[in-house]
């Protein structure tokens, strides 16, 4: 399951970023990817609506988060843990 969270979440960014799945790695970051705040409101909507969770995430203080969005594997931990949380609820 982890595998298809991650593959899935490198998705949801790939095609808001307009890039190839295969050129996103975990460790890069949302910025040198070029996502702007705008995009990266959209990957939060889209990975809600793919995992049926709900992104605790600040738009305007994304910083004050408990969703790390800083880069691809932030982003892939926080949904394991939202999906986590949600099964054992």
């Amino acid at each position: 399951m982890s595998d298809e969270i991650a593959k899935k979440v490198i998705e949801i960014i790939a095609e808001q970023a307009m890039i190839d799945p295969t050129d996103l790695t975990p460790e890069r970051s949302l910025e040198e990817l070029g996502i702007d705040s705008l995009s990266v409101v959209e990957i939060v909507f889209g990975i809600e609506e793919a995992f049926d969770v709900s992104v605790p995430f600040n738009a305007n203080a994304p910083e004050e988060s408990d969703f790390d969005v800083a880069n691809i594997q932030g982003l892939i931990d926080g949904v394991k843990k939202l999906i986590a949380d949600k099964e054992s609820a």
